[in-house]
């Protein structure tokens, strides 16, 4: 464990021009390193096993040196990537210029926020286990959770931590979330995907799926084509079928129907009943899309129904905007004072 701290603190040293050019005036700071997950080896994509991982740390952090800290794991969405809403590459948002923000007004209680790089051969894990993409949902609760609970001064209980994350990650969130009460008492979805089956495609969306023969297409694939190999390397797996190591995901020109069966038990709203007594432990739930962002805004819709039926407290909005172009302001004023409020600081 000596040797793995040691690896990771002389790789956050190395990093830090970076970090020093891309956050410069953060009051907090940026760490990244790796974490090796013994549940992510030998998937057959050949994903790393030892995924990148950026934290932020709190402006306290550095100076009150006994103190500890709720933490928040926050999801990055499909094509994402850690280095990108951490600053280390332009993006359409810089989470650590937004955290920053939040701390230094006094809008939410400082807290720890973890990212880990779910970025995967065909663009995204989706949170899920599969011998194809890694078993990326015990990697989350489990070994990450356990890495950052050995590394930082974190407050080391369920009611201590918070899973929040964005489209790909708002669906990871509740995946994780609904099944993992023991491990995060409060989440926050932001433009979950995938809730919901229901996303016909068309004939050339799969003669555009059909067209990827190899690995190396995936790169030149538009991001609904690699959107489906995603899906079906997350949820179809299939180790005696490479070079995708997939159950076909077309078949004589329409989507194969095995796959798209294994699909849709893996959306939540498919399966959202057999985690209701797991969702009523929950201290907090809150989740939100823009009105223009379909057919995301419909499905929190049906969430939201879903839990006013069975009575469960939860926070709901549908506000003016798209997938992406209010997630920064939605962070500032919604997410880090919703976790504030439900996090224990004790």
């Amino acid at each position: 464990m000596k040797r793995e701290r040691l690896a990771a603190l002389l790789f956050v040293i190395l990093l830090a021009p970076v970090v020093g050019f891309a956050q410069s005036s953060l009051k907090g700071s940026v760490e990244r390193f790796k974490v090796h997950g013994k549940s992510l080896e030998g998937n057959l994509e050949g994903n790393p096993a030892d995924p990148d991982v950026s934290v932020y740390l709190p402006p306290s952090y550095k100076k009150e040196s006994k103190r500890r800290y709720p933490v928040v794991y926050l999801l990055h969405g499909f094509t994402d990537t850690d280095a990108q809403w951490y600053g280390f590459v332009k993006h359409w948002i810089n989470l650590p210029v937004i955290v920053d923000k939040v701390f230094e007004s006094g809008q939410a209680q400082e807290m720890i926020i973890v990212t880990p790089n779910a970025f995967t051969r065909s663009g995204g894990s989706y949170y899920s286990n599969s011998i194809t993409a890694g078993n990326w949902e015990d990697f989350v609760s489990r070994e990450l959770v356990a890495y950052i609970d050995q590394h930082y001064r974190t407050i080391s209980k369920a009611a201590s931590r918070g899973l929040a994350g964005h489209s790909m990650g708002g669906y990871g969130t509740i995946r994780i979330g609904e099944r993992h009460p023991e491990i995060f008492s409060s989440i926050y979805l932001l433009s979950p995907c995938c809730l919901a089956p229901g996303n016909p495609r068309s004939a050339d969306a799969l003669a555009k799926i059909e067209a990827v023969k190899m690995p190396d297409d995936i790169a030149k694939a538009d991001f609904m084509t690699k959107a489906a190999l995603a899906y079906a390397a997350a949820w179809s797996p299939n180790p005696a079928r490479p070079p995708f190591y997939t159950d076909p995901i077309v078949e004589n020109g329409k989507l194969n129907p095995a796959s798209e069966i294994k699909w849709n038990a893996n959306m939540p709203l498919s399966n959202i009943d057999q985690y209701i007594t797991n969702l009523k432990q929950m201290k907090g739930i809150g989740f939100d899309a823009g009105d223009r962002d379909q057919p995301i805004a419909s499905n929190i819709k049906i969430l939201h129904q879903v839990l006013d039926n069975y009575k469960i407290e939860h926070t709901y909005e549908e506000y003016q905007g798209d997938h992406i172009n209010k997630i920064g302001e939605r962070i500032e004023t919604k997410m880090l004072p919703f976790f504030s409020k439900n996090l224990a600081t004790k």
